[in-house]
């Protein structure tokens, strides 16, 4: 079973509520199980010792004990009721005292300073020359309650923004840069290595130029006269030049063969499988 003592509850529940403080809902309860108030300590009932201590170190001084109070009990913070604060602030104080001397010290200054102003506020107000009465004892103490306050909000505000390592990381890349380039370190060896290669796949490679010769039958045709002139016969073998390609033994064949059709040449044989012979044909005069 899970028990949360409430130290403020305990402490307003021994006493009568002062006049002029606001009366507390759980006045006579002295704890709270989920929730709910008891008005009786169970007898089963087990208090871990670090209990208070885990308390405390929910507050950050003394100040911040005393504005939880001051909250917690919807004190006015300008109107302070200083004999009720006092008294619950005191009962803190105490359980820390005998858990904690160390971290008691702080609380117990601020605990003077209570004292003090309690004090001070019993006796009769003093008149100044002017017939003004003197500054509020608790002028000093509202005023630095109001400055915790401002900056324990401010502090909220800023731990919910986001932070660098706790909501977000900030992208890093390294790049290497350097003034001066790095050349690669290639021995004589790789050099040979990597030229023959380059070699070997070029031989590998081979490119076809196709060219387009353009000739005229024209112009083999008056080849062919010329070659007949001043002969009486010319075998027919002759008047090809294998040495100049195919392209050049049809074209000359094509002129023979327009030649004739022309009636400018003749082609004879004496008998069959006999050389074949050309000259220009006979033109009576």
């Amino acid at each position: 079973m899970r028990l949360m003592v409430d130290s403020a509850s305990k402490v307003t529940g021994s006493e009568p509520a002062l006049p002029g403080m606001p009366e507390v809902i759980d006045q006579v309860a002295v704890a709270r199980l989920y929730g709910e108030p008891l008005f009786a300590m169970p007898h089963d009932l087990y208090i871990p010792p670090d209990a208070l201590e885990v308390f405390l170190e929910a507050f950050e001084g003394p100040l911040d004990l005393l504005l939880y109070l001051i909250r917690k009990q919807n004190f006015n913070i300008l109107d302070i009721p200083m004999a009720g604060l006092t008294r619950q602030y005191l009962s803190y104080v105490e359980e820390i005292r005998h858990h904690n001397l160390e971290l008691a010290a702080e609380y117990l200054l601020m605990a003077a300073m209570l004292i003090e102003i309690k004090s001070r506020m019993l006796l009769p107000p003093k008149h100044v020359a002017d017939g003004h009465e003197v500054d509020d004892p608790r002028a000093e103490l509202v005023r630095r309650l109001l400055e915790y306050e401002q900056m324990k909000l401010a502090a909220a505000r800023l731990n919910n923004l986001p932070q660098l390592g706790r909501d977000f990381l900030r992208a890093q890349v390294y790049i290497e840069q350097s003034m001066q380039p790095r050349f690669p370190d290639v021995s004589v060896s790789e050099l040979q290595e990597a030229w023959a290669n380059i070699l070997k796949r070029a031989k590998l490679i081979q490119r076809h130029k196709i060219t387009r010769e353009e000739l005229s039958v024209r112009e083999h045709m008056s080849m062919v006269l010329k070659q007949l002139q001043g002969q009486r016969f010319v075998e027919f073998e002759h008047l090809f030049r294998p040495e100049r390609g195919a392209a050049v033994l049809v074209v000359t064949f094509i002129a023979l063969l327009e030649l004739a059709k022309e009636t400018l040449i003749e082609i004879t044989q004496a008998e069959a499988f006999a050389p074949i012979y050309v000259r220009l044909a006979y033109t009576p005069s």
